[in-house]
């Protein structure tokens, strides 16, 4: 029986692999002349090919629908990813929070790993584009390519990824597919993505990297706190990114001008009483000292400028001259810096996709459609996204796999 996977990616690859191990005669249907051309330029192009934490981490890791993906992660966990590639030949490494590379630090050697494997269970390969599935009293039986040709088929699975760097071929041709068969499609949008910000200070830092800040978003909607995090971030010509940036972009919904504001702490293991002390003795050590060179002692110099602006003092001030309230009003800023989200930066810069076929119309455990006999779903396409370090790849294996297996 022929089974058609719609997708030459991670979770295709992996997807068209098994159900051919299982004895289905399989065709990968990839719109690109070379396949998995997004897990070659992931990870800064050494590929993070998973993480190597629990099941339970994948999914606290998975704020778009982890739960969802507690059978898929378990049938599939990052061990068995890890000893899939070390079986194929390709040794693993991990590094700082549990990421886990190719030894080679070279990702074609994931993407060769996974095409040899279908190779080797006897997939053959299509270049092509599906523009339609073929479906017959709520029974998927093939699909129909762009050049008008028709590829019959007992089970077809869709593998086509999200929007996210659409110039790997991930245009979101898959959500067109699944509306075809009568699924919901949760509003695509980036995730995993730098933030344009209405303050033109941020160009100003333009290069500069906090290593050590407290971020807090807030729904000015709801006035709820959606996210806070701890880490890197860095400033842009257009306003914010940086690790704990990008991964705060996932907990960002309908983002309109104003709707999210953030508040960046440069001193996090401080309390302001403390950062007011510290400030009393820098002041004090200083006293003939103009206020900006004091403040370059605390934070990188090119902040100095933005942070007297921010709190409203001069920094040809001289220290002893500071009032009790300049001094508290620059400790609430250091504590407090205030940024406006003014929108998210395009598909095209974003590492993932969060939206697409409504998990709710899925089979957590096969990946198999609800409404659909035969039609099954893996990876980016699914409404489904994850933090970086791995665990949007072990997404793409650990529904790729389920699908493939259970055909």
């Amino acid at each position: 029986m022929e089974v058609v996977v719609v997708g030459g990616g991670a979770s295709g690859l992996l997807a068209a692999g098994m159900a051919a191990q299982r004895g289905y005669r399989v065709t990968v249907v990839e719109r690109n002349a070379r396949m998995a051309r997004k897990v070659m330029i992931t990870g800064k192009g050494r590929c993070n090919v998973t993480n190597a934490s629990s099941v339970q981490d994948c999914v606290a890791n998975t704020p778009g629908n982890g739960r969802f993906l507690y059978s898929a992660f378990s049938a599939f966990t990052p061990q068995d990813t890890m000893a899939f590639f070390e079986e194929q030949g390709v040794p693993l490494k991990i590094e700082r929070g549990n990421r886990v590379y190719p030894v080679s630090d070279k990702a074609v050697d994931i993407v060769d790993a996974l095409v040899a494997f279908a190779r080797r269970q006897g997939c053959r390969f299509i270049t092509g584009r599906v523009t339609q599935l073929l479906l017959d009293d709520n029974v998927c039986c093939g699909v129909k390519l762009e050049t008008g040709e028709t590829l019959p088929a007992y089970a077809v699975i869709v593998c086509t990824g999200g929007c996210s760097y659409p110039g790997t071929g991930s245009t979101g041709d898959g959500y067109a597919l699944a509306q075809q068969a009568g699924h919901t499609v949760i509003p695509p949008r980036p995730s995993l993505v730098a933030l344009n910000t209405a303050e033109e200070w941020c160009a100003e830092l333009q290069g500069l990297s906090l290593k050590n800040c407290a971020l807090t978003v807030q729904d000015t909607q709801t006035g709820k706190t959606v996210y806070t995090d701890f880490g890197e971030m860095l400033f842009t010509h257009f306003g914010v990114s940086g690790p704990i940036i990008l991964s705060a972009s996932a907990h960002l919904n309908d983002v309109v001008n104003g709707r999210y504001t953030l508040s960046l702490d440069m001193k996090p293991a401080l309390t302001a009483e403390q950062l007011d002390a510290r400030l009393v003795r820098e002041f004090e050590e200083n006293t003939n000292a103009c206020l900006g060179n004091a403040l370059a002692a605390l934070m990188p110099r090119s902040m100095v400028p933005v942070i007297l602006r921010l709190s409203d003092t001069t920094g040809e001030t001289k220290c002893h001259s500071v009032s009790r309230a300049e001094r508290a009003h620059i400790v609430q800023i250091l504590k407090h810096i205030p940024l406006t989200v003014s929108g998210l930066r395009p598909f095209e810069e974003a590492v993932v996709t969060a939206g697409g076929v409504n998990t709710r119309e899925i089979n957590a455990k096969t990946m198999e459609s609800k409404l659909v006999s035969g039609l099954y779903f893996a990876g980016e396409v699914l409404d489904v996204d994850a933090y970086t370090g791995g665990f949007n790849l072990q997404i793409a294996f650990s529904t790729g796999y389920a699908a493939g297996n259970n055909v």
